[in-house]
């Protein structure tokens, strides 16, 4: 199974509450760990790796919390698991250098891990918290019509 790990899942849920609050100052960390159900410790240790990304800024004090460092259409899905997880490989065979495949003129898996993972890093790169924002907003406007058209 391939698997985000639970800094990549809990990093993009984080931002993406940064999002939701974008341009409104900033968010404390417990407001962010209710809202995502994240522990306030995790959170904390994720937003380190953020900050040096360039992708949150944190604002120490009374109203402190973190922001965004820039708009939400400018940060993809993929810029925060790469800050938090490191670059996305699925195999050894897939990397930029496929030192881990001994078998690796012979074998189909460099031409079969290295599109799949570009498949995937392309989708995630293309995916900004903007449009996260946007899609969440539709489903929620679709649930809204089909309870009030008595279909839930």
């Amino acid at each position: 199974m391939i698997k985000i790990s639970s800094k990549g899942r809990y990093g993009v849920k984080a931002v993406y509450e940064l999002a939701l609050h974008y341009g409104q100052g900033p968010v404390a960390v417990s407001w962010i760990a209710k809202a995502q159900n994240i522990s306030e410790q995790y959170l904390e240790q994720l937003m380190g790796p953020l900050k040096k990304a360039g992708l949150v800024r944190g604002l120490r004090g009374a109203q402190g919390g973190y922001m965004l460092a820039k708009p939400p259409a400018e940060i993809s899905v993929s810029d925060v698991v790469d800050a938090v997880e490191g670059p996305i490989v699925l195999t050894d065979c897939s990397s930029e250098d496929a030192q881990g495949c001994p078998d690796m003129d012979f074998c189909v898996g460099p031409d079969v891990w290295s599109r799949v993972q570009e498949a995937l890093i392309a989708t995630m790169s293309s995916m900004s918290f903007q449009m996260l924002i946007d899609l969440q907003r539709e489903h929620f406007k679709r649930n809204i019509a089909t309870l009030l058209e008595g279909g839930g």
